[in-house]
């Protein structure tokens, strides 16, 4: 099974330390409309004060799942990931209580006159604050890949949508409009809609959600895409605190119980590496001989004759000759020369050539001599068989373009 690289842990450090700063910010955010709410006498902006206040609240369990997640324990093998998806639980919660506690306020409680002039600069300071740090934080949450993060962006965007509403009231308490009492009942009705929002995904995660269909179709085209996958037979997956965990149940061209372990790692290898919110990928593989073996051999040209046999250098060939055999017989059934795109690339052909070999889907590949490149090394890690010249049947003096030609 592969695991996430060092690169993830860096990521929650990251996380980490923005949560940390949620809460000095939502600390803040409370320290300032509640004193300005209670000195002003604005129920709307007190109630917008204790929004802030379970954010305070939100933040921290945001913090704390963050720390849980960078932890390894032994009981827990696929990794402490949920924790983040239970300190978004926990968060939700809080927004919700707090929702219900701003409502009951504006129904219930005293109805107040408020002082304009102390509270709608304390009003609009805050919702400068939060609609910039919300911003900041939903696109931090998204870049490092943290449902916790993105949630705590949301709820300062829902408490700099809640503070509008106070400003509004405020506003026009000034004109002789006293809609206080109301700006607190419609801020209440804001924040429940947000704390719903985020026990629901919250709850999806816990019930171990899918990844979505967009990236799962993504993965299943890499994985078909290898030149020994005949299908994929099962794919499930989950997510874990916005990262995601694969398992799929992979059909092979093959028998050699080496050669599929071999693919079977290097595709674990090429998920995780190509998409980086998966932590971890297994792939069990099963076996399916096939009635034909695709071979490609490097040549010189795509026409026989004096000097188009097969092209000495791998990488460097500026053609290859792409045969369907049959695997029993060993008989040719189709032949095709396809050119080399990478040939005259200075930086990383064998790279370049290797992956284009690999869109071919080879059984085998001949290199003529076997130097250990770049494009050798990633066919063989790819479970491709490697065959020299001799193995082949071909030689360098044109005998290919020979038999090519009397089979053609």
């Amino acid at each position: 099974m592969i695991t996430q690289d060092p690169s993830v842990n860096r990521e929650i450090a990251l996380a980490q330390k923005r949560a940390l700063l949620s809460v000095a910010v939502n600390g803040f955010l409370t320290l300032l409309k509640g004193f300005f709410a209670l000195m002003a006498g604005s129920t709307a902006l007190l109630g917008d004060a204790i929004h802030s206040a379970t954010d305070v609240l939100a933040s921290g369990a945001t913090l704390v799942g963050l720390t849980l997640a960078r932890r390894k324990h032994p009981a827990f093998h696929y990794g402490l990931y949920k924790a983040e998806t239970i300190a978004t639980l926990v968060s939700s919660v809080a927004v919700i209580l707090a929702g219900y506690e701003i409502g009951r306020q504006a129904l219930f409680g005293q109805p107040r006159h408020p002082d304009v002039a102390l509270a709608l600069p304390a009003a609009l300071i805050s919702f400068v604050i939060a609609l910039l740090f919300g911003m900041a934080q939903v696109r931090a949450g998204k870049r490092l890949g943290s449902p916790a993060l993105v949630a705590d962006g949301r709820d300062y965007l829902a408490d700099c949508m809640s503070t509008g509403v106070v400003i509004a009231s405020l506003v026009g308490d000034h004109f002789g409009l006293h809609v206080d009492r109301w700006a607190a009942a419609v801020v209440s009705l804001f924040v429940l809609r947000a704390g719903a929002g985020l026990l629901f995904n919250a709850l999806k995660e816990l019930m171990d959600v899918a990844v979505d269909k967009e990236t799962e179709a993504k993965i299943r085209q890499l994985v078909l895409k290898h030149p020994s996958v005949v299908d994929i037979e099962r794919f499930m997956s989950r997510m874990a605190g916005g990262r995601v965990i694969v398992d799929l149940d992979v059909v092979m061209r093959t028998r050699s119980h080496d050669k599929a372990d071999k693919i079977a790692d290097w595709l674990e290898e090429e998920i995780v590496r190509r998409f980086p919110r998966v932590v971890m990928a297994r792939v069990r593989p099963h076996y399916r001989q096939s009635g034909q073996i695709v071979r490609i051999i490097p040549v010189e040209g795509p026409v026989e004759g004096p000097g188009k046999g097969p092209a000495p250098h791998f990488a460097k060939a500026p053609w290859f000759l792409v045969e369907r055999r049959d695997a029993a017989q060993g008989r040719i059934l189709q032949r095709e020369y396809v050119e080399n795109p990478y040939k005259d690339v200075e930086r990383r052909r064998g790279v370049l050539v290797g992956r284009w070999l690999l869109s071919f889907k080879p059984d085998e590949v001949v290199i003529p001599e076997r130097k250990g490149g770049s494009a050798e090394i990633m066919l063989e890690e790819a479970g491709v068989t490697i065959l020299s010249g001799q193995e082949a049947g071909a030689d360098p003096s044109g005998s290919l373009a020979q038999r090519g030609k009397k089979e053609g």
